[in-house]
């Protein structure tokens, strides 16, 4: 690295943890000047200040859609509180790294490295804007869809302005239809996962390590409650097969006609077409914390 590119790493390095030029140039040469590694590298060394902001939660925030056509991004970046949520620096800060997200498919190390309008990149920025506005803030997350063999969608729940606001879903759908005739579909399956949560299309996309947790813990609970031994197993799997059924989109209860299951109104609408869920991203704020 060249003399003024390290000095500007320090200076980074000092507006992130308070420590003082001689720490933080140190820091920055034992770790090639890897700003995340330099601030462990402090806090390791046993200095006060080193890491305040980032140390702490970072829980509240803005998630923000971009579309182009049937190109769509969400990304969510966070905040401590709701107060600096509604920061006009902040949102404008949002606002300008969610159209980058869109341009770098959602590819957060290109994220990072894009120059913004100031000709500073994202990550530079960002801690300008923890240093000024004295709150740890974090770009969590980020998801691209742009398949031009499916149809996508987006929804934005409870938005503050457009296409920003606390739960964002983008959702891929396959079929014969045409995009006009999925559109209504598209919006109410976003908002059906928007409110519901799933945490997959179905049983096969649920991470084995969830349902063996949930089985432990449903069996464990079964057992405590000093159920028949003989029963355990059978009752667990019917426990299993609710946490299925409640966790997978095409099983849960359609959320405007509870009656009916989501995969049954998807079957309905298609009639002699086919209607395939392909992919879904829900975002909600602070909900990784």
């Amino acid at each position: 690295m060249s003399s003024d590119s390290i000095l500007v790493k320090v200076k980074q390095l000092r507006e992130l943890t308070g420590v003082g030029f001689k720490d933080c140039k140190l820091a920055i040469d034992e770790n090639s000047g890897d700003l995340e590694k330099s601030v462990e590298f402090l806090r390791k060394k046993g200095i006060a200040k080193a890491n305040k902001k980032m140390e702490r939660t970072a829980s509240d925030g803005l998630v923000s859609i971009e579309q182009n056509n049937n190109k769509f991004s969400i990304i969510e970046i966070n905040s401590e509180t709701d107060f600096v949520a509604k920061n006009i620096e902040f949102s404008n800060f949002v606002e300008e790294v969610s159209k980058i997200n869109l341009n770098k498919l959602g590819i957060m190390e290109n994220i990072m490295i894009s120059k913004m309008s100031n000709n500073k990149t994202v990550n530079e920025n960002l801690i300008s804007l923890i240093s000024k506005i004295g709150e740890k803030i974090t770009i969590t997350r980020s998801e691209y869809l742009g398949d031009d063999n499916c149809f996508n969608f987006s929804y934005v729940h409870s938005s503050s302005q457009k296409n920003v606001g606390k739960i964002g879903v983008l959702l891929s759908l396959k079929s014969t239809k045409s995009k006009i005739e999925l559109t209504e579909l598209g919006k109410q399956l976003s908002m059906h996962i928007a409110a519901l949560s799933p945490l997959a299309i179905d049983k096969d996309g649920i991470d084995q390590k969830i349902l063996d947790k949930e089985k432990e813990i449903i069996t464990e609970e079964l057992k405590n409650s000093g159920k028949d031994p003989k029963i355990i197993d059978k009752i667990a799997l019917g426990k299993i097969n609710k946490f299925v059924n409640d966790n997978t989109l095409l099983n849960q209860d359609w959320i405007m006609e509870p009656k009916k299951k989501v995969k049954e109104v998807i079957k309905d609408f298609s009639e002699d077409k086919t209607v395939d869920v392909v992919k879904f991203v829900r975002f909600k704020v602070g909900e990784k914390f």
